[in-house]
């Protein structure tokens, strides 16, 4: 690749007579003006290829810049004075123009911190809205290899939830576990603990409403698995699932109440300076 640049940048040096201020940046490539730059390339270039894959990287990238310019060009010669097209790149500009402005007034002046009594409160009146489209489940899973000692233990332990057995059961899996997945504690999708497992289940949730402790094994390792609790789908989500969808619902409300009041701030004052002329 580097020969293949240092031609480029050779044939752009002798080939071009124009002194041009490219602000310490290395040309490679000119379509009418517009410039590729080496440090252009070479920001973009995916790291670790080969010396091969290199240089067909850097001929494909150039070939494909170029036809880019080239159609940009041609666009621009037969498309520019189109007054439609002007007056959609003004209304874009605007757009994008009043976008950053908001955003940056938000920023500055909305309060992001949401406590959670705001967010129990929402939940409380608006807990309806918030169902489960997936199942979700607390316990426990553990996996260990076949030859692990005392396995009868683990088959003893797995599937009850007293402090002095879980205790027990973790302090054998930091010994001999290979995976080990505590989540009494919080609720997680079912599908990211079953999957785990050595065996397809057609209708996961009524499978672990018949069977919440489950064991199974492969040529290597023993599964196991204990579902403590189960949401189903159609639950209402509980609150601590729930939370970070009543955050951003709640800063939502907060943004557009701010901008409401703004914009009607705006209007009022520029109706008291006469700002605003109205010709009906």
């Amino acid at each position: 690749m580097r020969i293949l640049l240092l031609l480029c940048i050779l044939m752009c040096t002798f080939g071009c007579n124009r002194k041009v201020d490219h602000d310490g940046r290395t040309p490679l490539v000119e379509v009418e003006g517009m410039y590729l730059y080496v440090e252009d390339l070479e920001n973009i270039r995916p790291v670790g290829l080969s010396r091969d894959d290199s240089t067909l990287f850097a001929e494909e990238y150039i070939r494909n810049w170029v036809e880019d310019a080239l159609l940009w060009k041609n666009a621009v010669r037969n498309v520019s004075g189109n007054s439609e097209v002007e007056e959609m790149v003004e209304a874009y500009r605007r757009s994008l123009v009043l976008h950053l402005y908001q955003q940056a007034l938000m920023n500055e002046r909305v309060d992001v911190e949401i406590g959670n009594y705001e967010v129990d409160s929402f939940y409380k009146v608006n807990s309806e809205i918030y169902r489960l489209e997936y199942p979700l489940a607390k316990g426990l899973y553990i996996k260990v290899p076949l030859d692990v000692p005392d396995v009868k233990k683990v088959r003893q332990w797995y599937g009850r939830s007293d402090r002095e057995t879980l205790d027990k059961l973790e302090k054998y899996s930091l010994q001999h576990a290979v995976d080990y997945l505590y989540f009494y504690d919080q609720w997680v999708k079912v599908e990211d603990v079953v999957e785990k497992l050595p065996m397809n289940v057609g209708d996961v949730e009524s499978y672990l409403k018949k069977s919440p402790n489950v064991e199974v094994k492969d040529t290597a390792f023993y599964y196991f698995l204990h579902v403590d609790s189960l949401l189903e789908v159609g639950d209402l989500k509980p609150v601590e699932y729930a939370t970070e969808e009543i955050k951003e619902a709640l800063l939502n409300t907060r943004q557009m109440d701010f901008m409401k009041r703004l914009r009607d701030q705006l209007y009022e004052d520029a109706q008291k300076e006469g700002e605003v002329i109205y010709y009906y």
